[in-house]
């Protein structure tokens, strides 16, 4: 009896660790089951800038283990232009000047612009980043006047019922004092008609889809630079997201499934005669905060 009575502790402690090992096998196979239900971590896609339009990727044809990349891309010496404080005091000034006097102009010019001046400015929105360096856009420049004619047909056809019924009571009315409506004049009048597309996903050389990161995000950087660079070249244009127009301006265009339309800019010159609201901008004090 007092054998059996000092073997107790030994028995308690045995039958302690037996009970863990089984705990600790019964949540690993928990765990491991969850990571395998769990849906696939994308932090890159853009979850608040969708609509319905999007193409989402099918998890079971990415490939995750490999995405076409060069694992070895040389690094080369990167050599920086430096000024002096008074250089780029001035500098930032004049830049600030250039990019102060943009406007939206929706009463454009027919007058032709060289054709050069166009390929430079979508050279240098190209010159944008992107997420792992996938360089998800496709600058689609139109200026055959009849493909002109039919995009402002559907834009305008759609625009007139987002009017009327989709944007609703308040959206239509803080667009009166701008004096906007579904009537897109400029989409004839103007030279160049430029749509930003931005490619969803890409395509590997073994078929399967590559993964385009934040591509929402890129392409929104590249059509700021590339708005910059209109104004440094004397053009103006009026930012425009054709609602509902996308997937009927995609099938005009003939631009694949993987691509989506972000933008349309008409690019020219202002008519002689054109108006822009007398609107003003935030202070800096009101935009920017130090910390």
């Amino acid at each position: 009896m007092a054998l059996f009575s000092s073997l107790t502790p030994v028995f308690i402690a045995i039958i302690c660790v037996l009970i863990g090992i089984i705990l600790k096998k019964t949540n690993g196979a928990k765990e491991k089951r969850e990571t395998t239900s769990k849906p696939l971590s994308r932090p890159w896609v853009d979850e608040d800038l969708k609509d319905g339009t999007d193409h989402d990727l099918e998890e079971e044809e990415v490939d995750e283990e490999w995405q076409g990349l060069d694992e070895n891309v040389a690094h080369v010496p990167f050599f920086a232009d430096r000024y002096s404080k008074a250089e780029m005091i001035k500098k930032s000034q004049m830049f600030y000047e250039l990019l102060k006097k943009r406007r939206s102009v929706r009463f454009l010019s027919d007058e032709p612009v060289p054709r050069e001046v166009i390929d430079n400015i979508i050279r240098t929105a190209g010159t944008s980043p992107s997420g792992a360096h996938t360089e998800p856009w496709t600058f689609v420049v139109v200026q055959d006047p009849h493909l002109k004619h039919k995009i402002r047909e559907i834009v305008e056809e759609e625009e007139e019922i987002n009017y009327k019924k989709r944007m609703g009571d308040r959206w239509v009315n803080d667009l009166k004092r701008l004096r906007t409506s579904w009537i897109k004049e400029y989409l004839d009048t103007a030279p160049y008609l430029i749509l930003i597309f931005k490619q969803v996903y890409g395509w590997l050389p073994n078929g399967k889809k590559k993964t385009h990161y934040y591509n929402e995000i890129s392409v929104s950087i590249a059509c700021g630079i590339l708005l910059a660079a209109l104004q440094n070249a004397g053009l103006y244009t009026v930012t425009t997201t054709p609602l509902n127009c996308g997937p009927q301006l995609r099938e005009l265009l003939q631009r694949p499934a993987n691509e989506k339309l972000l933008l349309l800019l008409p690019v020219g010159y202002p008519k002689k005669d054109a108006t822009v609201p007398a609107l003003t901008r935030k202070p800096l004090e009101d935009i920017m905060v130090v910390m």
